[in-house]
């Protein structure tokens, strides 16, 4: 029964760390926002089971990706206030892996939808 009360607990914080992601971050509402359109592209285009499943973990990777980006920058905060070249080494580089994810998520979009569009278009 202890055992059960602790992922109980477990669970309500990390539903409480998304809720706080998506209605205090930004960011994180950009790729909700970006992800619901690929999903509703991936539904118009009737695209192949294995074609959704990528973007799924497209999407999940991203979302994950942000809320890692945001604990690195909470905690950065937390540590320190003052400029300090440690801190914004980690913050840079916390935002550099999205960038990275964003280029990649575009790259997989553009295989994956591109060819859709072309022959919706054509």
């Amino acid at each position: 029964m202890r055992r059960l009360r602790q992922h109980h607990i477990s669970l309500k914080n990390a539903l409480n760390g998304l809720s706080w992601a998506f209605t205090t971050q930004p960011n994180f509402s950009v790729h909700l926002t970006l992800s619901s359109i690929a999903l509703l592209m991936a539904w118009l285009f009737r695209i192949e089971l294995t074609e959704m499943l990528v973007i799924i973990m497209v999407i999940v990777f991203g979302l994950g990706a942000e809320m890692i980006n945001t604990s690195i920058e909470a905690m950065t905060d937390l540590i320190t206030k003052e400029w300090k070249q440690e801190a914004k080494i980690a913050k840079d580089v916390a935002a550099g892996m999205m960038l990275l994810y964003a280029i990649g998520a575009l790259m997989v979009g553009i295989f994956i939808f591109l060819p859709h569009l072309i022959k919706f278009i054509g």
